[in-house]
C-alpha cells in the first residue's frame, strides 16, 4: 500500500511516521496540513511542536476561514515555542478567527498564555487558597478541585500535571495519606465515663492506606519469593529494579463486569503505590471464544477506570517461548503425550468416582515417543481431543491441580494474531505461571478460586527452574441482585431480555458506564470494601449508596420536572421575564451557575400539587401558598382547570406574592419556565429508569424466569432547565481536554511494545469521552446521566456557539441513582 503524500511531509518536520499516520487519517486535516508545510519555511521540529503543527491543522479545519496570514503568524509562535500545549493553539485559533490583522502581539499573547510561567509553590499556594475558601473536604473532592482551579485566571495556563501534583500535594498536607471512603457514619456513642474504655478509633494517628494494611500490607518485598537458584532472583531484581510488577490478564471472551473492577483495582492501584509497573495481559490461547470487541473494551475500561497500562502484552507474544519449554519440559520427564479420550482422563483424575486419580497409559511412554508425538501435534497431524501434552505432575498429592494437567490441546480455528500459525495452543494452566515469569511479574494476584492453582503454578516454574513469581489470592467482589456469568449474560442478551451488554441494568462495566456510574465511584465503593481472601457479597444498594456520596459533592443540580403541570401565573403580564441567577450546587461554588428564565408560565411536577389539603401537607393545593426555589416570590393557587373528559387537572391558576408581607412558605418546590426564546424549557425525549433486572437477591439456576418484566420504565415528557445546553456542552469538553492530557501521558509514560500488527488496541482520547460525561441531579428527583442514543447537535460546534436544541436532536436521559434507596417503583 502506497503511503499517503503528506507523510513524508510530517516526517520531514519532525513528527514520527506512527503519528504522521494518524495524523492523516482525516482527508480535511490531511488537506490543512499539507497547506501549512508547504506554504511555511518550517524546518526540523521538535515532535512537541509537530505535534502542535497536527492541533493546529485540527483546529482550523473546525474553525471559520482564517487568513494566510494569521494562519502563518500561529505557525510562527509554534516554530519559535512560545505555543507550547493544545490548549494555547486552541485558544490562538479562536484570538485570530475573531480579532482583525495586524495582530496585537502582546494581546495575543495575553489571550494564548504565551510567556507564562508560574513557580511550584505560587501553584501551591494558589490550590490552598482555593480548597480553604471553598471549604473541601476530603479526598473525594479531588477531582471536583482539579477541574475548578484551571478556571482561576492565575492558574488557566498552568501544566495539568504540575496542576494535579500540586493539587495532590496540599490534599497530603491538608487531609493526611488517602484512604478508601467509608459508609456514612453513624451517630457518635456518648462518651463513657471511664477514661480507659476508648477505642483505637480515639487516636489521632493518620489512617494507612488499603495498600498498606491487611491483605496488601502483608504482602512479600519484591525479590523475597523463594526461587531455586539465587540467580533466578538476581536477574529479576536486575530487571525490574527491585519495584512491583503486576498484570491484570483478562481473558478476552467477554466484556468486564464489576467483579473485575476489584481486580483492576489491586493490580494497577498495589503496583502505583509501590511506584511499580502493571501490565494489561490478554490472555489469549482459546480462540474459538476470542473477538476484537472484547479485546478493545477491556482497555478501554481500564482506563475509564482510572489506569494506564505500563505495557499491552499478550499470552500469544510468547507462543514461541511456551512452544519451546513445552519440549524442554518433555525433555525432563516433566511431560507426555496422552492419547485419552476425555471420558478416559476424567476418570483417570478420579473426576467422576471420587476416587484418587490413576496413572494414564502413556504416562510412561518414552521420552523420544513423546516429543515425536508433540511435533506431530504441532504439525497438525491430530485433530482436536486426539492427542493433548499433559504435564507429569504428582498423581499422590491430595490436590487435584497436581494431577497431571493438561498443558496443550489441539485446535483448528484460527487465531486473531497468530492465523494459521499454530494448531496447538497452550492452557491457562501452563501458560499463566510462565508468562508471569517471563514478564517478571514480582506479585501475581489473583481471586481465591485459584488457591488450588498456586501449588501447580510454582511446580511448573520450578520443573524448568525458570524465575518463579509469588501468586497471592484475595477475595472476589459479588453483588447481591445480579449475575456475574458471561454465559448467563450471553442468554439473556441472545434472547432479548436486556437490550445488549451494556444495558444499564446489567453490571458490566460498560452498562454501568452507559448508566452514567462515575468510574471514581466505582474505585471509591471497592476501596471501600478493603482487601481481604474473604469473598465480598455486597447488597445493591451498599454499591448505590456508594455512587450516591460520589455524586452529592460533584454533580451539578438542574430544576427539573418529570410530569409537568402547567401554571400560569395570573398577575404577571403576557410578555414578563425575569432573568434568574442560580447556583449550579449550593456547596461547590466552583461548578459555577446557571441563568433561567422567570415567566408567566412554569411547570411543576405534577406530584407537587393535590386537590385535597392536609395539616401534613406543605406543597401546593387550591389556596394554598408554596415558595418556589431559586424564584423571587411564592405563588398561591388560586384556581384550576381539569380535562373535560378524564376530570384530570391540567393546568393550576396562581398568583405570584410579590406585594406586602408574606409568610416563609413551609415547602419549596421546583419548577421550569416556558420561554421559547431562550430555549426554555428543554424537552426531554426520554428517561430511563432502571429497577432490579431479577425479582430476587440470588438469581437461581433458572435465572431467566428471575427476570423483572417491569425493571425498565420509561418516562416520557419532561422538562429541565435550560442551563443544560451549557453544562452538557461544558461537560463534554472539560473530558476531552482531560482524555487528551491523559493519553497524552499514558503514551509518553508506555514501555514500548513489539506488538506490531493493526488489530492491537491503542490508548486513544475518544476512550474516554462519551454522552455520559454529562452528569447531574435533577432538583429532589434523582441523579441523571446523558445516554448513547441521544443526539445533541450542539456538543460539536464551535466553543463560541451558544449551546441550544438544534432540529434533529433527540435527549435521552438514564437515571443513575435515586436520591436516596428505593422503597419501590412508584418514586424516581
Amino acid at each position: 500500500m502506497s503511503t499517503h503524500p503528506v507523510v513524508p511531509l510530517l516526517e520531514a518536520i519532525g513528527l514520527p511516521h506512527a503519528k504522521a499516520l494518524e495524523a492523516v487519517k482525516s482527508p480535511k486535516i490531511a488537506a490543512e496540513l499539507q497547506s501549512i508545510v508547504e506554504s511555511s519555511s518550517l524546518g526540523k521540529l521538535d515532535e512537541k511542536q509537530a505535534s502542535l503543527i497536527v492541533a493546529l491543522a485540527g483546529q482550523l479545519v473546525k474553525s471559520e476561514p482564517v487568513s494566510l496570514e494569521k494562519r502563518e503568524y500561529v505557525v510562527r509562535k509554534i516554530a519559535e515555542g512560545q505555543l507550547k500545549s493544545v490548549d494555547q493553539v486552541t485558544a490562538a485559533v479562536k484570538y485570530v478567527e475573531t480579532h482583525p490583522t495586524p495582530i496585537d502581539s502582546a494581546d495575543f499573547d495575553k489571550a494564548c498564555g504565551v510567556g507564562f510561567s508560574i513557580t511550584a509553590q505560587e501553584l501551591y499556594d494558589q490550590i490552598a487558597k482555593y480548597t480553604t475558601e471553598t471549604a473541601v473536604a476530603g479526598w473525594a473532592n479531588l477531582g471536583q478541585v482539579l477541574g475548578a482551579v484551571k478556571g482561576i485566571s492565575e492558574l488557566r495556563w498552568a501544566n495539568t500535571l504540575e496542576v494535579k501534583n500540586a493539587a495532590e500535594k496540599v490534599f497530603l498536607d491538608k487531609f493526611g495519606v488517602k484512604e478508601a471512603a467509608k459508609p456514612k457514619a453513624k451517630e457518635p456513642k456518648k462518651a463513657s465515663a471511664n477514661p480507659a474504655a476508648k477505642t483505637s478509633e480515639d487516636s489521632s494517628a493518620p489512617k494507612k492506606s488499603v495498600f498498606e494494611e491487611g491483605f496488601l500490607g502483608a504482602l512479600h518485598r519484591p525479590g523475597e519469593n523463594p526461587q531455586t537458584r539465587p540467580e533466578l532472583r538476581d536477574q529479576h531484581l536486575a530487571v525490574t529494579g527491585g519495584k512491583v510488577f503486576t498484570r491484570f490478564p483478562p481473558e478476552p471472551n467477554g466484556y468486564l463486569h464489576i467483579g473485575h473492577s476489584k481486580a483492576i483495582f489491586v493490580d494497577f492501584g498495589y503496583a502505583a503505590h509501590h511506584g511499580g509497573k502493571t501490565y494489561l495481559r490478554y490472555d489469549d490461547t482459546n480462540p474459538e471464544k476470542e473477538e476484537a470487541q472484547y479485546f478493545e473494551s477491556i482497555l478501554e475500561m481500564v482506563r475509564w477506570l482510572g489506569f494506564e497500562p505500563w505495557k499491552i502484552t499478550y499470552s500469544s507474544d510468547y507462543f514461541q517461548q511456551l512452544y519451546e519449554l513445552a519440549v524442554e519440559l518433555i525433555k525432563r520427564d516433566k511431560a507426555y503425550v496422552c492419547h485419552c479420550t476425555q471420558e478416559e482422563i476424567k476418570a483417570s483424575r478420579g473426576e467422576k468416582s471420587g476416587q484418587l486419580p490413576t496413572a494414564c497409559a502413556h504416562r510412561s511412554r518414552p521420552i523420544s515417543e513423546s516429543l515425536v508425538e508433540f511435533e506431530r501435534m504441532k504439525d497438525g497431524f491430530y485433530r482436536p481431543k486426539e492427542a493433548n501434552l499433559r504435564m507429569k505432575m504428582d498423581l499422590t498429592d491430595g490436590n487435584p491441580q497436581m494431577w497431571d494437567l493438561t498443558a496443550y490441546r489441539v485446535l483448528e480455528t484460527p487465531h486473531h494474531r497468530t492465523h494459521d500459525k499454530w494448531k496447538i495452543y497452550p492452557t491457562y494452566d501452563y501458560t499463566h505461571c510462565l508468562v508471569d515469569s517471563f514478564e517478571n511479574i514480582s506479585h501475581s494476584l489473583c481471586t481465591t478460586e485459584f488457591v488450588a492453582s498456586r501449588q501447580s503454578y510454582e511446580w511448573l516454574c520450578d520443573a524448568l527452574d525458570v524465575y518463579k513469581p509469588r501468586q497471592s489470592e484475595f477475595g472476589r467482589l459479588n453483588l447481591e441482585g445480579t449475575i456475574m456469568s458471561k454465559r448467563k449474560i450471553l442468554a439473556l442478551v441472545q434472547q432479548g431480555y436486556v437490550s445488549g451488554w451494556d444495558d444499564p441494568r446489567l453490571y458490566t462495566l460498560i452498562a454501568l458506564r452507559r448508566r452514567g456510574v462515575p468510574p471514581g465511584a466505582i474505585i471509591s465503593f471497592v476501596s471501600t470494601l478493603g482487601v481481604s481472601t474473604a469473598t465480598s457479597n455486597t447488597e445493591l444498594a451498599r454499591f448505590e449508596q456508594a455512587v450516591r456520596q460520589y455524586l452529592e459533592s460533584t454533580a451539578p443540580r438542574l430544576l427539573m420536572v418529570l410530569r409537568p403541570l402547567k401554571v400560569t401565573i395570573e398577575n404577571l403580564p403576557e410578555d414578563y421575564l425575569l432573568m434568574v441567577e442560580k447556583p449550579l450546587h449550593p456547596k461547590v461554588a466552583s461548578l459555577g451557575t446557571s441563568s433561567i428564565p422567570f415567566t408567566r408560565t412554569i411547570y411543576i411536577e405534577a406530584d407537587d400539587f393535590r386537590l385535597e389539603d392536609s395539616k401534613d401537607y406543605f406543597r401546593l393545593a387550591p389556596g394554598k401558598t408554596v415558595g418556589l426555589f431559586q424564584a423571587p416570590h411564592p405563588i398561591t393557587c388560586t384556581s384550576y382547570k381539569t380535562d373535560p373528559v378524564s376530570g384530570e387537572v391540567v393546568e393550576l391558576i396562581c398568583r405570584l406574592e410579590n406585594t406586602g408581607e408574606v409568610k416563609k412558605p413551609k415547602a419549596f418546590i421546583q419548577w421550569v419556565a416556558e420561554h421559547p426564546a431562550s430555549g426554555s424549557p428543554v424537552h426531554v425525549d426520554e428517561i430511563r429508569i432502571f429497577h432490579q433486572l431479577f425479582k430476587s437477591d440470588q438469581p437461581s439456576a433458572n435465572f431467566l424466569d428471575d427476570v423483572d418484566p417491569n425493571s425498565l420504565e420509561v418516562i416520557k415528557g419532561a422538562m429541565v432547565e435550560v442551563g443544560f445546553w451549557s453544562l452538557a456542552k461544558r461537560a463534554i469538553s472539560e473530558a476531552r481536554t482531560v482524555g487528551k492530557a491523559r493519553t497524552e501521558k499514558a503514551l509518553k509514560d508506555s514501555a514500548p511494545t513489539d506488538a506490531t500488527d493493526s488489530d492491537t488496541p491503542r490508548a486513544t482520547s475518544d476512550q474516554l469521552v462519551g454522552n455520559e460525561c454529562i452528569r447531574f441531579q435533577g432538583l429532589r428527583v434523582a441523579y441523571f446521566a446523558v445516554d448513547k442514543d441521544s443526539r445533541i447537535g450542539s456538543l460539536e460546534e464551535p466553543e463560541s456557539v451558544a449551546p441550544t436544541r438544534k432540529q434533529g436532536d433527540y435527549v435521552v436521559l438514564n437515571r443513575i441513582v435515586s436520591l436516596k434507596e428505593d422503597s419501590g417503583k412508584a418514586s424516581v
